[in-house]
Parts: C-alpha cells; sequence; structure tokens
C-alpha cells in the first residue's frame, strides 16, 4: 500500500525516564533539551518579531524576507473551466500536465507525464536546456492532441521554483540557480522570452500565461477544493509560504495606485526570517551549519527547520558528543562516516523517530547498516532523544511563521495548505505543530480530542501541477474582465484560449 504516511507512534515502554541512564548521558541529554527546547513564551516572541518582519518586507525599504508580490490576483472560487497545461520545472525531472477543470464545482481531471531531467543539461547550455523542455512539451501534445499544427495557442502555467523578480506574471528574472543547476547566461535575465523561442523554433502551440513559485501554487491549488483555505506552505528540503494580501497593506506597491481592497497573493520566501539573529534560539550547532554553508547569514530560518538541515545538525551533536573526551560516545570505534557532512538527511531522524520497538533494535540497525556503528542500548536512548528533540523544535519554529500570517491578517480560525517531505513524512511533524499553534495563539483545551483545532495545517493539492493551470485560468478571467495589473505581454492573451472541459 503506498501514501499512508507516516506510520503512527508506537507506545514504548519506559521512554522519557532517563533514570537508568548512566550519569554522564544523563546530564548529556538534559543538555540538549535544555539547548533545542522551545517553550511557549518563545515561540510568542518568535511569532511576534516574524509579524513585525511580515509588514518590513512588504514596505518600500524591504527586510530579510522578500515577501514577492505574485500576480495571483484572487483565489478561485471553485466554477473555473476549460483545459490547461501546466510544466513543472525541478531538479530530477520536468513534469508536463493537463489540467481539465470541469464543469463541477471544485473538481478537476489531469492527466501527467515525467521526463527526466538530463545532468548534463543543468551545467550546460541555457539553449540546450530550453530545448530540450520544448521538445518534453511538443511530444506531450502530439500524445494527447495529435497534430500541433491544428491547435490554437494552448495556455500553459510554468512553475519555476527558483528564486525569480517577478514585476509581472508573464516574467521571471532569475536570481540565482538552485537545485544544482549552474547555466551561465541565465541569472539577472527574464527567463520567459528564452523559454518562448525555444517553443517558436520548435512550432510547440503553448503561451506561457503565468510563470508561478510551488508555494503560490500549493495555496491556490488548495483554495480550489477547499473555501477555508488561507495559507499554503511548503516543508520540504527547503521551507516557505504564501498567502493572500490586500494591495493596500503593500506600501510597496503604492506607486502603481492598485485599488486598496484587491486581492495580491504574496510568496514570502520566509527562509530567510531573522537572517539578523534578534530572536531564533540559534545553539552552536546552528551556528556552524550556517558558518560552513554556501552563504553564510541568509536563509537563518530555513536552516533551522527545514528537511534538508534536520540530518546535518543531529550529525554535528553525535560528532560533538563523541569528540568530546566527558561523554565519548561510540568508544573506540571508527566515525569516519558519520563525520561527512550532509551524509544524514531528515529521513533518517524519521526512521529513529518512528522506531517501534523498546530496546530501539531498528535504529541499532540503522546505525549499524549506514555508519558503520554499534551503538550501547543507553547511547541508543540519547539518539533517539536527540532526534525527537531536533525534529519537535523545527515543528514547533515551523508553526511560528503560520502564527505570524495568522495574527498579521487577523485569521482566527482557517485552513492552511501544507506540503513537502517533511510535513508529508516526518513522525508527529504535524501534531507538533498543532500544539504549537495552540500555544502561541492561547487556544482553550479541547473538550473532544476529536474537535479541529480553529487553525488547522491539512495536505495540500497539488500546487505545482493543479495550482499552476488554475493561476493560468485565473489569469485569463482576469484579464477578460479587463485587470491588466501585472501583465508583461497583454498581446499574447488575445490569441490564447483553453480548450472547452
Amino acid at each position: 500500500m503506498v501514501g499512508l504516511g507516516p506510520k503512527p507512534p508506537f507506545p514504548r515502554k519506559g521512554t522519557g525516564t532517563l533514570d537508568n541512564l548512566p550519569k554522564d548521558l544523563r546530564n548529556e541529554i538534559e543538555h540538549l533539551e535544555r539547548l533545542f527546547t522551545v517553550d511557549g513564551a518563545k515561540l510568542k516572541e518568535v511569532t511576534n518579531h516574524f509579524v513585525h518582519e511580515l509588514e518590513k518586507g512588504l514596505s518600500v525599504q524591504g527586510g530579510s524576507i522578500p515577501m514577492n508580490p505574485t500576480w495571483v490576483m484572487s483565489f478561485p472560487d471553485g466554477n473555473e473551466t476549460g483545459t490547461y497545461l501546466a510544466l513543472d520545472m525541478g531538479g530530477t525531472n520536468l513534469r508536463v500536465c493537463q489540467v481539465t477543470l470541469t464543469e463541477t464545482k471544485s473538481e478537476f481531471d489531469i492527466i501527467q507525464s515525467k521526463y527526466r531531467m538530463p545532468e548534463e543539461l543543468k551545467t550546460g547550455d541555457a539553449e540546450e536546456l530550453w530545448e530540450y523542455i520544448a521538445d518534453c512539451l511538443m511530444q506531450f501534445i502530439e500524445t494527447h492532441h495529435g497534430d500541433p499544427t491544428k491547435l490554437d495557442a494552448l495556455p500553459l502555467g510554468f512553475t519555476f521554483s527558483y528564486p525569480a523578480t517577478q514585476n509581472y506574471i508573464d516574467e521571471g528574472i532569475l536570481q540565482r540557480w538552485t537545485k544544482g543547476f549552474d547555466i551561465a547566461g541565465v541569472e539577472g535575465h527574464n527567463v520567459v522570452p528564452m523559454f518562448e523561442a525555444a517553443l517558436q523554433r520548435r512550432g510547440v502551440p503553448i503561451k506561457l500565461t503565468a510563470l508561478i513559485n510551488d508555494t503560490t501554487g500549493t495555496l491556490i491549488a488548495s483554495a480550489y477544493t477547499d473555501p477555508k483555505m488561507r495559507i499554503g506552505c511548503i516543508f520540504g528540503t527547503g521551507c516557505n509560504a504564501a498567502y493572500m494580501e490586500n494591495c493596500g497593506s503593500i506600501p510597496k506597491l503604492a506607486h502603481m495606485n492598485l485599488p486598496p481592497d484587491m486581492p495580491m497573493a504574496i510568496n514570502c520566501e520566509w527562509g530567510a526570517f531573522d537572517n539578523e539573529h534578534k530572536v531564533l534560539p540559534r545553539t552552536p550547532y546552528d551556528v556552524i551549519i550556517d558558518k560552513d554553508s554556501p552563504r553564510p547569514g541568509q536563509q537563518s530560518f530555513e536552516k533551522m527547520v527545514a528537511g534538508l538541515y534536520l540530518g546535518e545538525i543531529f550529525r554535528l551533536v553525535l560528532v560533538d558528543l563523541h569528540d568530546n573526551q566527558e561523554i565519548k560516545i561510540f568508544p573506540g570505534q571508527d566515525i569516519a562516516k558519520l563525520r561527512k557532512a550532509y551524509s544524514l538527511d531528515s529521513s533518517f531522524l524519521s526512521l529513529i523517530e518512528e522506531d517501534p520497538f523498546e530496546n530501539l533494535s531498528e535504529t541499532f540497525e540503522l546505525f549499524q547498516t549506514k555508519l558503520g556503528l554499534t551503538p550501547t542500548g543507553p547511547e541508543l536512548e540519547l539518539i533517539r532523544r536527540t532526534a525527537e528533540l531536533i525534529g519537535t523544535r523545527a515543528a514547533r519554529l515551523s508553526a511560528c511563521g503560520v502564527a505570524a500570517i495568522s495574527k498579521k491578517k487577523g485569521y482566527k480560525q482557517c485552513h492552511v495548505g501544507a506540503d513537502g517531505s517533511v510535513f508529508n513524512k516526518y513522525p508527529n511533524f504535524k501534531a507538533r505543530g498543532a500544539q504549537a499553534l495552540r500555544e502561541i495563539l492561547d487556544w482553550p483545551e479541547k473538550a473532544d480530542p476529536k474537535e479541529d483545532d480553529p487553525i488547522e495545517i491539512l495536505a495540500a493539492e497539488d500546487g505545482s501541477g493543479v495550482g499552476a493551470a488554475l493561476i493560468a485560468a485565473l489569469t485569463m478571467q482576469r484579464i477578460k474582465q479587463g485587470n491588466m495589473h501585472g501583465i508583461l505581454h497583454p498581446e499574447n492573451f488575445r490569441t490564447t484560449e483553453p480548450l472547452p472541459a
């Protein structure tokens, strides 16, 4: 069976008691608990600063959190119809989707194909990259629509999840490549003309309608099927959020004289929260991760909560405890594999936290096979507690961002759509985040445990596929209504029509 998410936690008899451990290990666990535990008062302090930083990002002078306007200017109402294409350019695969928004409210059909992103293209020539993408799109159209010469231009939403500046919904100026790409001549340039030139050369009947970020897509796709959705989040290798702001609350757009009550989806890029290190409870291990990263001083929040870093924090703790003469875990063993930076990812911590056995036999086997280490019983307890502390801190700090947007917007009750490997697969992440929201927002205890929380974080819809197609639909809809704000090439939209549903 597939897609059932993490196994439910097993009650381990004896968990939580340190009485049977040697005194030095017990003291070390208590020290780690002091370092990594974030209490309710600290959560509130972080959240209040987060609200301030969100507002600063919307101001003319700006702040650490970019708060990028996306030119997505409405939520879907579930009545959108038509067939749209979506292109999702990831680091490993290229995904092409055809999304049909049906006559039935809030329902859609999807056909999709995946194409491998060849490694050599990621560091090759820009033209070769765009030609390959155009070939994949042509192959998809020929498979599902037959002769491309007989088709009118189809509208496409392009999920381009790389840091980009968007002054218009149909442009994206690449700030820097990520996910292993390093192609010369693209950074600092608008990627849309390069993409469209390749489509034209190949004769692909497609017009780009919207360039989007996956987080904005997550917000819109989730709102299509659930009218209570107000925030979209990614908790995965990285972290991010998007929500709908009023243009009157975005001072950096004041010069455009947009109606103050007009909605505008904001792509927060909140991994950059607290780059100034004013409020986040950083440990010595967080300081090392930042110092040794490719961009020290950037993405401070992300480095404490995102999947890319959780395994590395854990690894640094264990190496430190091995090298510490007073404790010295794994004495007399070769920890060469453990010394390799970024050799453990968040799935390694997931496996430790999911170990159902009282003697932690699955964790023991994991350490033997992956790291060539043979931990003692007390060392296994320390390993388990360390994983719990790091995973819990990530979930609790992540909740501060959700709480901050909710406070800023005055949301007392809403749904939050979340996607990403950490949210979907890390054990207890959702429950720990929900508990943190309760503490930050001072919710009363539930009378019935099955009762919903006022603000619920739920699994999101497919943001990079369905979300991109929906944003293409919403963009065409608003242009027909005469809202041309944030459109660079209005002439493209006069020749583009969705296929009927």
